[in-house]
């Protein structure tokens, strides 16, 4: 049997996301071109649903 699409996928912190999109940018000298331009919209995305679920759930503290 198949999974649900439902099942929500696990979620990182936007912050985890947002430093990925920033080292994506800086390796690529902001020039964002083929797989790059890709799976820089699929890490704005994700960063769109982490910042959802944390406003949703409230502030998340990370323990250092």
């Amino acid at each position: 049997m198949f999974p649900s699409p439902l099942v929500p996928a696990p979620v990182r912190l936007a912050a985890v996301v947002n430093e990925e999109i920033r080292a994506l940018l800086l390796s690529t000298g902001g020039w964002l071109y083929g797989e790059s331009r890709a799976r820089y919209e699929v890490l704005v995305a994700e960063w769109t649903r982490a910042v959802a679920a944390e406003r949703a759930c409230g502030e998340i503290d990370v323990a250092a």
